[in-house]
Order: structure tokens, then sequence, then C-alpha cells
């Protein structure tokens, strides 16, 4: 299939993302919640990899054993930083040969220390070069590129970020991947303008089910996300893990079901190789099984 065919079949396409453990114990943890994410069939997988492409081996290894253990699509992630235009071609065909089909095209963060992001000689400079670049070779993959719904942190204007954006899918992108958000209005508004724009493409909303306060807090901070303030006051109302979990849980999964009314074209969850904050959601929301 190709990526795009997951989507407007008159269903909503689900997604996981996954990151490659570090050690043998995150191996099993992962391997046992994959087996319990499995049963709701989702139409593919996708996994990252870390700074500077420091676990790309490992990232293709989480992608053979998904696709060789549950015949399931998967998409490795891909960022320009650190790489020339020859280390990506050959990434590529390297993913290519382990059976990935679809890939997440994204510039990515700059290196630790660094505020700014500055290419490598002979590497590229933005997403929408890598989309080029990628739809310029033999290998048919499926691209995904990511939208913020709240504008990248780096972006002069909200219009200047949807520019971005549409370069991206004009370069090839088959669909659009939000970055995390918690306030449904930033993402209706978000599809509305991409509309407006001419991107025609899935617009599919990420979503990150929180269970722990301090966790949620440092991430959304690094990305710019904002955090309802109702939402945050209910979190911290005890100082308990179990409690975070459990309202965070609710609250995604209210946030999918309104999502899910409104006719999103797929539902991509961050899973973080955590399973049951995800199987609480799909399961609150009676996501079919099998």
């Amino acid at each position: 299939m190709t990526l795009s065919s997951h989507f407007g079949t008159g269903k909503c396409a689900l997604s996981y993302e996954l990151f490659p453990p570090k050690t043998p114990a995150g191996d099993a943890a992962l391997a046992a919640n994959l087996e319990k994410l499995m049963a709701y069939r989702p139409d593919f997988v996708t996994c990252t990899y870390g700074a500077g492409g420091s676990t790309q081996t490992k990232t293709l290894d989480v992608c053979r054993s998904v696709k060789q253990q549950f015949d399931v699509p998967v998409a490795s992630h891909l960022t320009v930083v650190g790489s020339t235009t020859g280390d990506l071609e050959s990434y590529l065909r390297e993913a290519w040969d382990a059976g990935v089909e679809y890939l997440v095209a994204l510039r990515g963060d700059p290196p630790q220390g660094e505020t700014t992001f500055q290419p490598v000689a002979g590497g590229l400079r933005f997403a929408n070069e890598l989309v080029e670049l990628i739809r310029s070779l033999d290998m048919p993959f499926g691209i995904a590129v990511a939208g913020y719904p709240e504008v990248h942190q780096e972006a002069t204007s909200p219009d200047a970020d949807l520019a971005n954006l549409k370069r991206k899918v004009d370069a090839g992108a088959d669909i659009v991947i939000t970055q995390l958000f918690y306030i449904n209005d930033d993402f209706f508004r978000f599809r509305d303008r991409c509309v407006d724009a001419g991107i025609n493409v899935p617009i599919v909303p990420g979503i990150l089910p929180v269970t722990d306060l301090g966790q949620i807090q440092r991430i959304t901070k690094l990305c710019k996300a904002q955090l309802p303030e109702s939402f945050v006051k209910r979190l911290g109302e005890r100082d308990d893990s179990q409690w975070q979990a459990e309202v965070g849980i609710e609250f995604a999964t209210q946030q999918v079901q309104e999502l899910l009314a409104a006719e999103v074209p797929g539902l991509h969850l961050y899973v973080l190789n955590k399973s049951q904050a995800a199987l609480q959601v799909l399961q609150g929301v009676n996501w079919p099984r099998g």
C-alpha cells in the first residue's frame, strides 16, 4: 500500500510512534507492549532515532522486527542533522533494503548546546529539501512531514510557518503529522488554514497522553506547546503518579473523542514505548480490535 492509501477509505487510520530502546530490558518491554498495541491493527508504525542519527541502526532493527513479526508497514524517521546528502542517500538505501516503506522526513533539532540550526558541509538546510532528495531517488517511499498547530518555535510568523509546510507538501509529502497539542481548537484552526493555503493532503493529529506532570511540562517547554491551565491544575492536585496518569488518560480520551467526531483522517499516538496509556485511550474511544 502507499502511505496515502491508508487514508480516505471511510475510516480513521491509526499509527503509533516508537523509539529504539537503549537496553535489553527496554527491548523486552517494547516487545511485550507491541503485542498489546498490535491487537488494534495499526495502519503503520513509525520509529524515531537519537540526536544526530545516533541510533539509526537500532531504528532499522525495530522497523525490521515490527514488520516481520506483525506484517505492519513501518516508517523510519529521518532528519538532515549532521548528514551530507551522501549520508542521507546511503541511509535511505539501507532503509529500503530493510523493508521500510515510509519515512517521516524532518529537518531535526539543532545539536544540544546550539540555538540555531546549521547544516554540515554538503548537507541540507530544510525538510522540503529532504523531501525533494527522497523523491529524486529510485525508491518509492511514502513520506510524512511535520505540522505545527501552535506554530513552529523558530517560525517568524504563522503565515511563514504555513508557507514552509506547503513547500514540504509541494515537494512530494503524502501526509502531515502534527506535533503534540492539548487544545483541539488549535488543531482545528490549523487544519482550516491548511485547506485555505491549498495543502490538500491528510492532516493527522499527533497525540501524547499525559502520564506525568513534570515530564509533560519539560516536553511542552521544549516544543512550545500549550497545556490548558485547568488541566495542569487538576494534574497537580496530587503528587501521585497513578492519579496523574488517570487524569492524563481521561483528558486524552476526551480529546480523541472530539477529534474523531470532527472526522480527522487519522490518529497518530506518541506511544513512547509505554503501551498502557495508549491502550486505555483506544479502549476509551471504543477503537475496534483486529
